[in-house]
């Protein structure tokens, strides 16, 4: 399931570690296969596994801990709102209420077109620019007021 391209990125981070610390790149090799493949499958995290030499359990471990790595399909934009205590106080809830409203989702679910998943995150380290909602694990946008929120929805179409 990894192609030549996606085990030559994770060569590249294995390469970052001292020789027999392969699987100290595991955070990178799962996101390198999530980004090929739009999520990890469990046979994918065993290969994954497998491939820096690592108990599937332990590949698995990391993938369920963190949430940037989604274990079922997501849409094509993943938003994730913070709402970890500072952000919930400066907006975050309120946000994630707009956001579902909007859409028409709850959280953990995509839109029917399959366009964007809306899930809810922990403490993103913006706390000074909440509410914040980061888009496919990647860009951060910050002080997400209703106006932010729509031009952002109207970005992704």
């Amino acid at each position: 399931m990894l192609t030549p391209e996606s085990l030559a990125r994770i060569d590249r981070e294995i390469a970052k570690y001292p020789v027999g610390q392969q699987q100290s790149a595991v955070m990178a090799a799962l996101a390198i296969a999530q980004e090929a493949h739009g999520w990890l499958l469990p046979e994918l995290i065993e290969e994954v596994a497998v491939y820096l030499g690592m108990p599937p359990v332990a590949a698995l471990e990391v993938a369920t801990f963190y949430n940037m790595y989604d274990l079922k399909p997501v849409g094509r934009y993943k938003l994730t709102v913070c709402t970890n205590l500072p952000c919930m106080l400066s907006g975050g809830v309120d946000a994630l209420e707009y956001l579902q409203k909007k859409l028409g989702i709850g959280l953990d679910e995509t839109t029917p077109d399959g366009r964007i998943t809306l899930k809810q995150g922990e403490c993103m380290g913006a706390c000074g620019d909440a509410p914040v909602v980061l888009v496919n694990n990647r860009r951060m946008c910050a002080s997400m007021t209703p106006a932010e929120i729509d031009r952002l929805l109207a970005e992704l179409d």
